[in-house]
């Protein structure tokens, strides 16, 4: 069992036991700014899974979601029952929320992924992995700038419906249904058939 699988281990058991370390851990993100760049990252078996490297371009950016329903903004136009109701879902999940966040401050890098790190009744907390696709040392070009996080092209993106990668493109749903027996016979002249027949 390599050193990874280890660390993941004892993360889970941390949380599962809610232990002094992982208390004190989650009360300090708390107490800090809602988002903050980190020299390390506090799962590294998942940030390395995720495509996170120690060199130089790869950056990693703790940061903190309120849990619960969005509360809506009161509109001007009065109490009426159509703007008079509190709260609205977003469409999107707590990781993915986190994601654009943070690309809205680093906005010269792209993000790889993220991954959720702790919790507690207020909110939920995650590091978000960015590369600089500019560094001679990243050389991914999932790293190119092209605004991912915020077309749903993450993981984190993708979880409220189907993926947009495994949706088959419309060539492909031809093939496939070229290949099976349609459910409905094609409509022949009776002419012909006798013909046939004769």
């Amino acid at each position: 069992m390599g050193a990874y699988k280890y660390i993941a281990e004892t993360l889970q058991k941390q949380y599962k036991a809610r232990n002094a370390d992982y208390r004190a851990k989650v009360i300090a993100w708390r107490a800090g700014p809602a988002m903050v760049r980190v020299e390390k990252p506090a799962n590294l078996a998942r940030a390395r899974r995720l495509g996170y490297q120690a060199k130089q371009g790869y950056i990693i950016v703790r940061t903190r979601i309120d849990k619960g329903r969005r509360t809506r903004r009161r509109s001007n136009g009065g109490r009426k029952h159509k703007n008079y109701y509190l709260f609205v879902q977003p469409q999107m999940s707590h990781q993915a929320i986190a994601e654009q966040r943070v690309n809205r401050i680093y906005k010269n890098m792209e993000v790889l992924n993220s991954y959720w790190v702790g919790e507690d009744g207020n909110y939920k907390f995650f590091e978000v992995i960015l590369a600089d696709a500019s560094k001679p040392t990243v050389n991914v070009s999932s790293a190119m700038r092209q605004g991912k996080a915020f077309r749903g092209l993450t993981a984190a993106g993708n979880s409220r419906g189907a993926s947009k990668k495994k949706q088959m493109n419309k060539k492909l749903q031809r093939k496939d249904l070229a290949k099976h027996a349609y459910h409905f016979t094609p409509y022949v002249k009776k002419a012909a058939l006798i013909t046939k027949k004769a």
